[in-house]
């Protein structure tokens, strides 16, 4: 069996008393694409925060070929790529800048700042936006493009990091169904075919079933569903919806 890339154990957190996180815990492998799904509440955004070391939590641990992402540092940093809900994407940027800063974290500080990139970046760069359809976007500005096209921006610019793993909280949720799905599309592409390890945060079952390898199932803030994807079960789904949402999932 391939050997873990990324575990999480024990993780929780309490705000104003209230457990949000309740010892969560799992191991992730290389070329493993892993969908996290719960209702609003379950805690899902708390723990991405957890677990991309963007927030430290109460107690509990998430790490990356065994060292802690809380202390992660300068390219060692890099190797956790993150792909946000809202695209956080540099409006006034071509996209090709845009994927640019996912070098940022390999070339000096000072060479960043200035925009000073090696011609190797910028093909690395234009190679990571051919990947996600966008080679002929390059110049423009990432505020002319659609919803979809900024996410792809970001998935490229994540890719331009180089990443061991990408962690994507609900990336589709902004998006249209077409657009949502070519974006699912093209991260288990990436998953698959170099070996990336994706946890992506969704709220559609379906999705899931269609594109993760395996599913964790979070209801207030515990895993109450840790199955193969393939072998989600409508009655594992009623652990985590109510009967008024299953209703819209079937």
């Amino acid at each position: 069996m391939t050997t873990a890339l990324f575990t999480a154990s024990g993780i929780s957190q309490r705000y104003a008393g209230r457990a949000v996180l309740d010892d969560i815990g799992f191991v992730l492998r290389p070329g493993e694409m892993l969908a996290l799904l719960g209702p609003s509440g379950a805690g899902k955004t708390t723990l991405f925060r957890c677990l991309a070391g963007l927030q430290a939590p109460d107690a509990g641990r998430a790490r990356l070929d065994g060292t802690d992402v809380l202390a992660l540092r300068g390219r060692e940093r890099r190797r956790i790529g993150l792909v946000f809900q809202q695209f956080n994407l540099v409006g006034r940027l071509s996209a090709l800048d845009n994927v640019l800063a996912g070098r940022l974290g390999h070339v000096p500080a000072w060479r960043g700042m200035l925009r000073m990139f090696s011609r190797e970046d910028v093909a690395l760069a234009q190679h990571c936006l051919d990947r996600v359809g966008l080679a002929d976007h390059a110049a423009q500005r990432a505020d002319t493009l659609s919803g979809g096209q900024q996410q792809r921006v970001a998935i490229a610019r994540a890719l331009a990091q180089q990443p061991d793993l990408i962690i994507a909280d609900e990336p589709v949720a902004s998006l249209d169904p077409g657009s949502g799905t070519g974006v699912l599309e093209l991260l288990k592409a990436i998953c698959h075919a170099d070996r990336v390890a994706v946890i992506c945060s969704l709220h559609q079952p379906d999705y899931a079933r269609r594109y993760a390898d395996r599913v964790l199932g979070l209801r207030a803030g515990r895993i109450v569903v840790d199955v193969p994807a393939a072998d989600l079960a409508h009655a594992q789904l009623q652990a985590l919806y109510d009967d008024a949402i299953m209703e819209t999932t079937q």
